[in-house]
């Protein structure tokens, strides 16, 4: 059984204000590519597809197309909705779709979606769950309501309803936000770690399929992996590899990934130096001046119009910033305020989360709450 893995296209996206839809046919039309050589069984979409949940014209038509061609070419497509997403709009047309091998997860009312595949070792079960918030899981489970306070009970909730044959094969597709995954500027992030699931919550599954995290990578133990995006969405993913994961899986235990690597239209970078090096012809004659760029001048005087001047030879410049004395004085007077305007909690919670890389969960902030009271005393 061989899967692609893919999330968090966010079709219809803006950049610095910069349209990707370019960029995004670009990739979704190598990703074709890439199954027609690999023929995958199926493809695996866990969320986002869109930016919005209410997504232009234009984008609903780019994912149309991409969906189309797959069902055209016979590969079954495995899709649910992300926060990104409107559950009800990305399901429109679902059960017409199914006889077409597009399956789109519906709107959580208690049951999950789940599709067998067959191969030589017996069947896959692929269980599609959508972006899940708690207030949906306590209007299912009324009884147990008082038990979903977060979203790990919401989901822990979910699972324990779900229909899964431990002997068998089973593949869970979600998009939530896993304790432990290092995460990118261009994703939405929920204050005070209410968003947080521990891995174990997914053991029952052999391959945990997720989206929304923007970097790919495995969390937890077991097989619970991001795929990451397809493209890059902003500059903190400069020095990330884009690709597709690729599921392998042969009898009940063996669980293989590899990854196919993908080249954008327009790849993402950082240029620094002065204005006079950074429009040097050697500087940038081996260049891909089309990409997009974030240029760090390190001028101690502005340039007058350094951002036109720049754009004549490279033309996708998304930002433009300044590294000089004056710059960093005034960071550091910035960051001597920003730091005398915050609480002793606010402090010691981002202290924790740049140490161990994920917030403090209710009950760590609880405690260290009442020692600084205590210690203030």
């Amino acid at each position: 059984m061989r899967l692609f893995h893919l999330s968090d296209l966010h079709i219809g996206k803006r950049v610095n204000e910069f349209s990707m839809i370019e960029d995004q046919k670009y990739i979704l039309e190598r990703i074709l590519d890439l199954a027609e050589k690999e023929m995958p069984d199926g493809v695996i979409l866990a969320g986002d597809i869109y930016d919005k949940q209410i997504p232009s014209a234009e984008a609903v038509q780019v994912f149309d197309e991409f969906i189309t061609k797959l069902a055209e070419r016979k590969f079954p497509v495995f899709v649910i909705s992300g926060n990104h997403d409107s559950a009800e709009r990305l399901a429109f047309g679902g059960r017409l779709l199914n006889s077409r091998g597009i399956y789109l997860s519906p709107v959580y009312d208690g049951t999950v979606m789940k599709i067998p595949i067959a191969d030589q070792y017996g069947t896959v079960w692929i269980h599609l769950l959508p972006f899940i918030r708690p207030a949906a899981v306590r209007r299912v489970f009324e009884d147990e309501s008082d038990l979903i306070t977060d979203v790990q009970s919401a989901v822990r909730a979910v699972i324990s309803h779900m229909e899964i044959d431990p002997n068998e094969r089973n593949i869970l597709v979600a998009h939530q936000f896993v304790t432990g995954a290092s995460r990118c500027e261009s994703e939405d992030i929920q204050v005070g770690g209410l968003d947080n699931i521990d891995a174990s919550v997914f053991e029952a599954f052999d391959y945990t399929a997720l989206g929304h995290i923007h970097s790919p990578q495995n969390v937890g133990k077991g097989m619970v992996r991001y795929c990451g995006t397809p493209l890059k969405y902003s500059f903190s993913e400069t020095d990330q590899e884009k690709s597709i994961t690729v599921v392998e899986m042969e009898e009940k235990g063996t669980v293989k990934i590899r990854l196919l690597p993908l080249k954008p239209f327009r790849d993402m970078r950082k240029l620094r130096g002065t204005y006079m090096e950074l429009t040097t012809r050697s500087f940038y004659r081996d260049m891909n001046c089309e990409d997009y760029i974030q240029v760090t001048l390190t001028d101690e005087d502005d340039v007058p119009d350094g951002l036109q001047k720049l754009r004549v030879i490279y033309p996708n410049i998304m930002q433009l910033l300044y590294d000089n004395q004056r710059t960093r004085a005034s960071s550091q007077i910035d960051a001597v305020q920003d730091v005398e305007e915050k609480t002793e909690l606010e402090l010691f919670r981002e202290f924790y989360e740049l140490q161990n890389n994920q917030p403090m969960m209710k009950q760590q902030e609880e405690f260290a709450e009442k020692l600084i009271r205590e210690i203030k005393e």
